[in-house]
């Protein structure tokens, strides 16, 4: 049986890799295409109005039923932007962007550890349960241990100094705060 779930394991961790690398070609095609400026946006974890981590999102739902817990040290590093900023961002990358990666994100990248509290504060639920890295590995899959684990945070300074874009929402932390306002 260890061995079968290894197996599973590593045909899992294999197709996100597959996924990763699929992305990463088509960036290359496109930024390598004679008849085109090609312009790519990385967003980071969308958040706000209509997306999971808004009132009635479902990462809102899994936070709130205690079904999303700080997985081992929470060491991975995740980038949040606001959905209004990811829009703002789009429409001068269009209309003025130049060929290249822009990273679309806020000003604060956060572990897990640090960020998925405040959410489950903001949202009015109770604080995240912990969960050791290897029952997370089993219970949820390798993916998701791995990005609570092992995520790399973005830098946004070639959006802002390239395209001149600054996020209205600069921080997850007040973002999240005001997502959750509007509906008090």
């Amino acid at each position: 049986m260890t061995r079968l779930r290894g197996e599973g394991i590593c045909i899992l961790l294999d197709a996100a890799r597959a996924v990763v690398r699929t992305i990463a070609e088509m960036e290359r095609r496109l930024l390598d295409a004679d008849s085109l400026d090609g312009v790519v946006l990385r967003y980071g974890f969308l958040y706000g109005p209509g997306t999971y981590y808004d009132e009635d999102g479902s990462t809102t739902a899994d936070v709130r039923r205690r079904r999303m817990p700080v997985v081992g040290k929470g060491s991975g590093v995740f980038s949040f932007v606001h959905v209004d900023d990811a829009a703002g961002a789009t429409v001068i990358a269009v209309e003025r962007g130049g060929p290249g990666i822009y990273n679309i994100v806020d000003d604060e990248p956060a572990t897990m550890r640090e960020w998925l509290p405040e959410f489950a504060n903001a949202a009015g639920a109770k604080r995240p349960l912990r969960l050791p890295a290897w029952l997370a590995k089993l219970v949820a899959g390798p993916v998701v241990a791995a990005y609570a684990l092992d995520l790399r945070g973005a830098s946004n300074a070639k959006a802002k100094g390239e395209l001149g874009w600054r996020p209205a929402h600069p921080s997850w932390r007040q973002g999240f705060a005001e997502t959750f306002q509007r509906w008090s």
